[in-house]
């Protein structure tokens, strides 16, 4: 069997590195043929040295002669910035590009590489998030195979598998809780962004672990699904799963539910979406059922996770508001680990910005960018005025 090439958007991120890490397992069957990182030079440069990829970009154009500098005696094409992204997902060579770029930034290569006909294994929600009826046409329109890395979505797709979408009741996502899952409305005044960062059972980036922390994430999965999925979103619901064995279920017409167990490792689901549809040996292993002492479920409180509701709320008004949703929230996310606003300031800032904005019907990338530019840019506006009142 061939190798697959692989283009890498965040190779210095989790899922970049946890991706390297079954390129590294399967040589025979995955190469890194161009990686991307940001910021993170060191590991970049670290990165390109072991694989040896055609391409290396980084978006961060300041860091390109660093980046020049530490490879510059490989056979390999340094770039840098943005158009850079777009060029790398596209070359000819690749056949499969692993979206894993955190936030905003992934949506538009990851538009290129539909458009270039590429298989796209998809880490970033925001993509979704922000465009998902673009991105959802594009993909039907190239015929393109479009396969979720994300735990919940890959177990829902798992759990899909030779069954007809007609004949599903509802979608349940399990959530975690994140560290604060019992914490009472008081106390969630006073965590900071190193309580925040502890996640119990999941190591993912900065920015992912505080949307968890805030429920976010869920938010954003709920939309993920609708678009994914084709199911409508009064028939997405979350279930709380502390142990974070079951990643997700379908429950179907006849009462039946499947669920797709595994151990909190995100090298699961980025092997299956690489390998499907085939499974291959897995360095993580089955969970031991016999260990497990128990597997619990709650609902999930909106009320103290408001970012949930604000997801929700976004979803329902249709529209450029799950654009506006994700803009506001990277904001008050980056604030809130900068420390300019508190915890419950990130669920503040989202409201007033899907409060306060001219809502609209993007339909084009170019709408979406200018919503996009416009929240944020509010957004910032609601943070000044937060932290200038406190």
């Amino acid at each position: 069997m061939s190798v697959k090439e692989l283009a890498i958007l965040g190779s210095t991120g989790s899922i970049g590195t946890q991706t390297l890490d079954i390129c590294r397992r399967y040589p025979e069957r995955f190469h890194p043929y161009a990686i991307s990182g940001n910021n993170n030079v060191d590991l970049l440069i670290e990165q390109a040295r072991e694989f040896q990829p055609e391409i290396v970009c980084v978006a961060n154009e300041s860091h390109y002669d660093r980046l020049r500098e530490g490879i510059g005696d490989l056979p390999v094409k340094v770039f840098a910035g943005k158009n850079a992204l777009n060029d790398m997902v596209t070359a000819p060579h690749v056949d499969v590009v692993v979206a894993a770029m955190v936030g905003y930034a992934g949506l538009e290569p990851t538009i290129s590489a539909i458009k270039s006909n590429k298989t796209i294994a998809l880490a970033n929600k925001e993509t979704l998030v922000v465009a998902g009826e673009l991105i959802t046409r594009l993909v039907e329109e190239h015929q393109v195979a479009f396969l979720p890395i994300d735990s919940e979505h890959s177990a829902i797709f798992q759990c899909l598998r030779g069954e007809k979408t007609s004949e599903v009741d509802k979608l349940l996502l399990t959530a975690s809780g994140g560290p604060f899952l019992h914490m009472t409305m008081e106390q969630l005044n006073a965590v900071s962004v190193d309580d925040a960062l502890r996640h119990p059972n999941w190591n993912m980036g900065a920015k992912i672990t505080i949307d968890s922390a805030t429920m976010m994430n869920k938010g954003f999965e709920i939309i993920e699904a609708k678009w994914l999925f084709g199911i409508p979103v009064d028939r997405i619901e979350v279930v709380v799963h502390p142990q974070s064995i079951i990643h997700s279920a379908v429950a179907f017409k006849d009462g039946s539910v499947k669920a797709q167990l595994g151990v909190p490792d995100m090298r699961i689901p980025i092997q299956y979406a690489l390998t499907y549809p085939e499974r291959m040996e897995s360095p993580c292993g089955a969970p031991d059922l016999f260990a497990i002492s128990a597997l619990t479920f709650e609902r999930a409180d909106t009320k103290k996770f408001r970012c949930l509701e604000l997801a929700k709320q976004a979803i329902w008004q249709g529209g450029s508001a799950p654009c506006v949703l994700n803009a506001a929230n990277e904001v008050a996310n980056f604030a809130f680990r900068n420390k300019e606003i508190n915890f419950q300031g990130i669920p503040y800032v989202i409201e007033r910005a899907l409060n306060e904005i001219e809502l609209s019907l993007p339909t084009e990338l170019e709408h979406y960018v200018e919503v996009h530019n416009r929240a944020t840019k509010l957004a910032q506006d609601i943070v000044r005025n937060y932290v200038a009142s406190r």
